[in-house]
């Protein structure tokens, strides 16, 4: 079975989706896409083969050093996440090699989420109606040409000091060709495709940070691309 075939993301995935078109039909513009719930453990808890694709909005775009406000948020949490942005279109039936192939450029991101409900295995539907939790991201202006992790490094600065290091940045979400490929053949399974010029952020390369009420900012360096910052308010 295709991890897209699963019972209830064949039954959130349809919802999701028309959303999506529904706020393109009022006047909203497309930005991409997202994965979730892609790190193992996240997988097996939710039993699922692979991550969840939900989509991203123009209105959800933040300038790094924005502040955000998390009133009225259930449980914030923010992902440091590498955003590949596509060259060429793809349909169904890609493999990793070819999405690679049409990668155009990496960069710096951060996702803020609200995660509620808590996935599990009976919900999987409710979570892809909900968009995967998605609120904003945040982009860096800076770029690396090609689809490459070599040489990177990532750090995550919290409260000033630096709270996570990796030069292993596919570790916990997986190799960025298999993360595109499935995006672009889940697509396809429901009606969509993959463009030139759309994003994908391609899931946190740390475990997700549970925003707490004393956090005022969080920073994502890809070294030596560049980095993304945001700052929070409860107001």
């Amino acid at each position: 079975m295709n991890a897209w075939d699963h019972p209830l993301i064949k039954k959130g995935m349809p919802v999701q989706l028309a959303k999506r078109r529904a706020r393109m039909t009022a006047g909203e513009r497309s930005l991409g896409w997202k994965v979730g719930l892609g790190a193992p453990a996240a997988m097996q808890k939710a039993g699922i083969m692979a991550p969840l694709v939900g989509y991203l909005m123009q209105r959800g775009l933040l300038l790094s050093g924005s502040t955000v406000s998390l009133n009225g948020w259930t449980k914030p949490v923010a992902e440091p996440e590498i955003c590949v942005r596509m060259m060429s279109n793809l349909g169904g039936g890609v493999t990793a090699d070819a999405a690679l192939a049409a990668v155009k450029e990496i960069l710096p991101a951060i996702e803020l989420a609200d995660f509620d409900p808590v996935p599990t295995p009976d919900n999987l539907d409710m979570v892809l109606e909900g968009d995967v939790y998605q609120r904003h991201v945040i982009l860096c202006g800076n770029t690396r040409f090609g689809s490459s992790t070599a040489g990177l490094t990532s750090r995550l600065i919290r409260r000033g000091k630096e709270a996570a290091k990796t030069t292993d940045l596919e570790a916990l979400t997986g190799k960025l060709g298999d993360i595109v490929a499935h995006v672009a053949n889940t697509l396809a399974a429901y009606g969509e495709k993959l463009s030139a010029g759309d994003v994908i952020i391609t899931g946190s390369i740390t475990p997700p940070i549970m925003i707490e009420a004393d956090e005022n900012q969080i920073t994502h360096a890809i070294d030596p691309i560049g980095e993304v910052s945001v700052a929070f308010t409860q107001e």
